[in-house]
Parts: C-alpha cells; sequence; structure tokens
C-alpha cells in the first residue's frame, strides 16, 4: 500500500439519522461504547497498512475534526511522510461546497495529484465491517483493471438501497445499476444473490483524475462515483469487481450501513450479545479510537432489589452503575445509572445521568441527557412521540434540546455574550 492514497469520504449530513446528527456529522455519531463510526474504516486502514489519508468533512464537522486530530494523528508516522488528515471544503477549483462524492474528491484534486500515488481508495466513513484493503489491491494490480469495486452479496429485494454490480464469469464489471427499485442482474457466483457495491473503489490515479475533471465539466451530471463516474468508464477500461474478505471472521458476512436510526441501533446491539456478531475483542484486528482518561467503571450495591449489574452488555470506562440493572445494553463513557433503575437494550451516549426508579428500553439516549427521576421510556410509544422521536420500529431517540452548542453552556457564561 505505499504507492496508495486513501481517499475517506466523511461529508454527509447524514439526514436519515436524525436526531443524532442535528449537532454533529454522521461519522462522529458513537458506536460501540467508545468509538466514533469513523473509527472503524480508519482502523481498517492501519490494520491494512494504508498510512496516507485523506479525510474530507464537511458538515458540523467540530467534534469529527477535534476526534480526528486528538486521536488519530499521533498514530501514524510523520516524519516517515505518513499521515490522517482533514480536508474540508477550500472551494479551491470553484466556489460550491461538495456537489456529490465525485465532486469531493474533484475538489481537492490538487492535494491529491501532490502526493503523487500511483493508486487511490475511496472510502466512506459511515460503514461498520473488518476488511484487508491490501488484498483488494493485490487483486487491482494482479488483474491490470484500471477500478476495481468492492462487492458484497445481497438479496434481490435489498437492491434499493446499493449500487448493483453486473459482474462476469470472469471477474469483469459489465454493467452498473445505482440503486434500481429492482434488477434482474444475478452474481455469477450465486444466483440467488445480487452484487453490491459496497461503496469502496480502488482507482489507478492516471485514471481517476481525468475522469473526474471531465465529469467536473458536465452540467448534467450528479458528479457521483455511482451515477456517473463508475458507468462511465464501462466499455472504457477494465473494471474488476473484489469479493468482500470479511475480517471479522464469523459464518456470515459482516458489513451495515448505518443510514438509519434502525441500523445504527441493531448494529450497537450486535456487538452486546453473548457471542458478538461484530466482534471488538479481535486481537488481530484491532479497533483504535481516541484516547480518553476515564476511571474504571464500576458496579455498587448488592441488596435484594438494588443490586448494581450489567448483563450481556458493553460498559465503558467511567461508568457507575448504582444498584440498577442493565441488560443488553451499550452504555458509552461516564454514564451514571442510579438506584432501582432498570435500562433494556438500549444504547446510552457519554455524561448521561439516568435518575431513580427510570424504566428505559428499546431507547437511544443522546450525549449529555439528564433523565429525571421516575421516567419511564420505551414501554408506551405514543406518550414517547409526546416528547422525543420515535421510529417506525418503535426506537426512541431521547436528545438534548436545552443548547444549540457543541457542549452544554452555563447560563453565567451565556450572560457574557
Amino acid at each position: 500500500m505505499k504507492d496508495t492514497l486513501g481517499v475517506l469520504l466523511a461529508g454527509g449530513a447524514g439526514e436519515r439519522l436524525f436526531p443524532l446528527t442535528k449537532e454533529r456529522a454522521k461519522p462522529a455519531v458513537p458506536f460501540g461504547g467508545q468509538y466514533r463510526i469513523i473509527d472503524i474504516t480508519l482502523s481498517n486502514c492501519i490494520n491494512s497498512d494504508l498510512r496516507k489519508v485523506y479525510i474530507m468533512t464537511q458538515y458540523k464537522a467540530l467534534s469529527l475534526n477535534r476526534h480526528i486530530r486528538e486521536g488519530w494523528g499521533s498514530v501514524v508516522a510523520n516524519e516517515l511522510g505518513e499521515f490522517i488528515e482533514i480536508l474540508p471544503p477550500m472551494q479551491r477549483v470553484n466556489k460550491s461546497w461538495y456537489q456529490g462524492t465525485a465532486d469531493a474528491v474533484y475538489q481537492n484534486i490538487y492535494s491529491i495529484g501532490s502526493e503523487q500515488p500511483k493508486h487511490v481508495i475511496i472510502l466512506s466513513g459511515d460503514h461498520i465491517y473488518k476488511m484487508n484493503y491490501g488484498l483488494m489491491m493485490d487483486q487491482h494490480v494482479q488483474s491490470g483493471a484500471a477500478c476495481t469495486i468492492a462487492t458484497l452479496p445481497v438479496d434481490p429485494n435489498e437492491v434499493a438501497g446499493f449500487g448493483v454490480v453486473e459482474v462476469s464469469s470472469s471477474g469483469e464489471v459489465i454493467g452498473f445499476q445505482e440503486k434500481p427499485k429492482t434488477t434482474n442482474i444475478r452474481s455469477p457466483f450465486n444466483p440467488e444473490k445480487v452484487d453490491a457495491s459496497m461503496g469502496i473503489y480502488i482507482f489507478n490515479t492516471d485514471v481517476l483524475l481525468p475522469e473526474l475533471m471531465a465529469d467536473a465539466e458536465k452540467t448534467d451530471s450528479k458528479h457521483d462515483f455511482g451515477h456517473n463516474i463508475l458507468p462511465g468508464l464501462l466499455g472504457r477500461f477494465k473494471v474488476s469487481a473484489y469479493n468482500f474478505v470479511d475480517e471479522n471472521r464469523k459464518e456470515a458476512l459482516y458489513w451495515r450501513d448505518v443510514g438509519t436510526l434502525d441500523s445504527y441501533y441493531e448494529a450497537n446491539l450486535d456487538i452486546a450479545s453473548v457471542s458478538p456478531v461484530f466482534n471488538l475483542y479481535d486481537r488481530d484486528w484491532p479497533m483504535r479510537t481516541r484516547p480518553t482518561q476515564y476511571p474504571p467503571a464500576k458496579f455498587v450495591f448488592g441488596e435484594m432489589g438494588r443490586t448494581g449489574m450489567a448483563v450481556n452488555s458493553v460498559v465503558s470506562p467511567g461508568c457507575v452503575v448504582s444498584g440498577s440493572a442493565v441488560r443488553q445494553s451499550v452504555l458509552s463513557q461516564d454514564v451514571r445509572v442510579n438506584s432501582f433503575s432498570d435500562i433494556d437494550s438500549s444504547v446510552i451516549f457519554n455524561h448521561v445521568n439516568i435518575g431513580r426508579h427510570c424504566r428505559i428500553r428499546r431507547a437511544i439516549i443522546d450525549r449529555d441527557v439528564h433523565i429525571p427521576d421516575g421516567t419511564v421510556i420505551g414501554y408506551d410509544s405514543n406518550e414517547d412521540r409526546k416528547k422525543y422521536h420515535v421510529t417506525p420500529s418503535g426506537i426512541t431517540v431521547v436528545t438534548r434540546d436545552i443548547t444549540p452548542y457543541e457542549n452544554p453552556v452555563s447560563p453565567e457564561f451565556m450572560q457574557t455574550m
């Protein structure tokens, strides 16, 4: 991967994850207790020995930028020319914000060209999976392709959420459909499945940059890889498909697009099961994040009806479970659950304080929320909708609406403004 530059797209607004993206970028949304979503892709990069990465941010990027700066800048060796660097919209080639995935890369074409990479790998910052990009690069080089698309098999009834890749028996891409409602295309390797794009592409740089410049001149283009760049390559360059090899090492392939509240909730609970579907404890494929200083988690009181306990759950540093029961849940850092409360199948973000005698199930609680004593969430969806956001499947999302700022602001500070 020495001659390869990673370009990680992290500028999406994440409308489908609202209200969790009300004050943060989608890749900055917490995941798995102590991680952010973007940490998964960045960990794949480091584990794949991809050590030159540009991260293209855009919307509400304050917490994301801080997380990258404080958590990832020291992971690579700058003195060896390695970097993990943020590229915000600089309007160097035009006066607009990023208009699409291809336009985001095009607007940073000078930064890419300055590194003079032989290959560019395009990645997304909002998927949960484990993948060795080096194996994909090996196939790309051996096949002599100008572009290689990572694919995974999906059921035909799921194609509306994917780019559909038509692959020949030799592994060459001969057709591409971006998120069709239905398709007759089937995988040559499994006739019951469809080969779907994972949003991961390897390009030869001498092909990618001219294609981006040509696309930028087209007024009718969506400036998107799936809609424009990839279909435009077919018939002119060799494009290959790479079948996803899962480093998660489970029986079923694990790849999740956590683009909706329901899929995000389910992906979090995947890691809390007895045998985690997505394994964070694999020493051969470690997940990294920004280090923070919190004391160990603590569980206190062991009286009848008042026992601090957590079962089938992920409990992060700094948490105190005081005389309460936590089941099948994910507690992020610095969460306090006070006595006589019951937390079930929920995802709790940082710095949450849950009062006494609360009952919470199937909920996502955003950071810095204080849950008053006796609060009941997740047992009556009609009542929950009066106060909170409730998804179609019944997941209740509780956010902090008291301040428009990144962190809570004291009344005294507001008076000085």
